[in-house]
């Protein structure tokens, strides 16, 4: 009987492999050209949507072609799963007759916002650029929670023309899903019942960590410091602030020094993380010497390790919904700052519907202040209200993905799917 053999597109975003993280022998890697040249930005959201509809449809063809060329003794391609932000890719699985399945990383409702693109173009709720005609709250449906138009997913990102391109590329990506067999979400009933109610083709199989199975996490952008663990080891049960803001977020220099000073003033234990390209022309004003007894600052961390440890308090984070998965199944409450995207709509539910963290207001320069950053971080550890219900929400997610558990059923159904044999 011959093995399936699938062929998975992520979205070309960040992750890389270091020389001792190894796949194991039924999976490798292979590249496809982006469209961009050798030196441009990967990270310029503008550029690579284009290049990529321009450039990886034809040579993704030609890749599958190859590989179902070498004769029998080599598993043809029988289908392929990818990034809903790829959907073209299902395009090209059509025209080859090979079964396709679409995958969402991100929360359920931000997938829910892109189907509901035609419905808020009639409405006037966004002109034909995606932007919002006012400032109004939003609810896609009767079951889910109301969003601001200001949060939209494609919204916060860049300038106004990178805005126009990324909302095209949602409303390709949601024209391009329906011409999948299999739509499955990074995400789980239990955190979005209400979605998932309005949605019932979107399958919620997540979270998918690394920690919830019998696996390592590999591929990562930084370099990992792992030391910060023996540190965390010093320090007492639930007393350190973990700081952490993701791959693509940007400090300029005055919010950076008061995170910064907020963070001295809590007088608490403290994990920062601080990537190389984080903030330009740092300036060291003696803030390492003083809290070098309970800070701790590296370029990029094992952040699941983290975030199970018990000394471990609470999460300061800009809510993109990896940390958030994260976060959440290791039963911390959040510090929320969210920057673009689907982060708003990830902080709407921590702060809103969960209710496991609180939310850092910006004065009137847009600036957290330091004052801030050290009131709302007293105010999250000081009521213990807030460790109960992220307590009471990391059980549930916990028997979700344990076995017979509403994800778990879903990913071996997935998993069942990809097995069977074409018909």
């Amino acid at each position: 009987m011959r093995k399936p053999h699938a062929i998975l597109v992520p979205y070309p975003a960040q992750d890389a492999f270091s020389e001792d993280e190894k796949l194991n022998d039924l999976a490798s890697l292979v590249s496809l050209p982006d469209g961009l040249e050798t030196g441009e930005d990967r990270n310029d959201f503008g550029k690579l949507p284009d290049a990529i509809f321009r450039v990886m449809p034809e040579k993704l063809e030609e890749m599958i072609k190859e590989l179902n060329a070498k004769g029998d003794d080599f598993e043809k391609v029988t289908c392929i799963v990818a990034d809903i932000c790829m959907g073209w890719v299902f395009e090209v699985a059509k025209k080859m007759k090979i079964r396709k399945a679409a995958f969402w990383p991100a929360a359920a409702i931000s997938l829910a916002s892109l189907f509901c693109i035609p419905k808020l173009l009639e409405d006037g709720i966004i002109d034909n650029k995606g932007t919002p005609m006012k400032k109004q709250m939003v609810q896609l449906s009767p079951t889910m929670p109301a969003i601001s138009s200001l949060e939209f997913t494609w919204l916060g990102i860049g300038d106004l023309k990178t805005q126009e391109i990324l909302f095209n590329l949602m409303v390709k990506a949601s024209e391009f899903v329906t011409l999948a067999d299999f739509t499955i979400c990074n995400s789980t009933y239990e955190l979005e019942k209400g979605t998932f109610t309005s949605y019932p083709e979107i399958l919620p199989v997540g979270p998918l960590l690394a920690s919830n199975r019998v696996a390592n996490q590999i591929g990562h952008f930084w370099k990992e410091d792992s030391t910060c663990l023996a540190w965390l080891d010093q320090q007492p049960a639930r007393s350190v602030i973990y700081v952490a803001f993701g791959s693509f977020t940007l400090f300029d220099r005055t919010q950076f020094d008061e995170l910064a000073h907020g963070l001295e003033m809590t007088n608490m234990p403290f994990l920062w993380v601080v990537r190389s390209d984080m903030v330009k022309d740092t300036q060291n004003d003696g803030f390492d010497d003083r809290v070098k007894s309970r800070g701790r600052i590296v370029g990029w961390a094992p952040q699941q390790k983290v975030l199970k440890h018990p000394s471990v308090g609470c999460f300061v984070s800009h809510c993109g919904w990896n940390s958030v998965l994260e976060g959440v199944s290791c039963g911390l409450p959040f510090m929320c700052w969210p920057y673009f995207s689907d982060q708003f709509a990830n902080r709407m539910y921590i702060s809103d519907v969960w209710k496991t963290g609180l939310v850092f207001d910006k004065d009137e320069s847009g600036i957290v202040s330091r004052e801030e950053i050290k009131n709302k971080i007293e105010q999250l550890l000081g009521n213990d209200e807030f460790k109960v219900r992220a307590i009471d929400l990391k059980e549930k997610v916990a028997v979700a993905v344990s076995k017979g558990g509403h994800s778990d059923k879903n990913f071996s159904n997935f998993i069942d799917w990809i097995q069977e044999k074409d018909t």
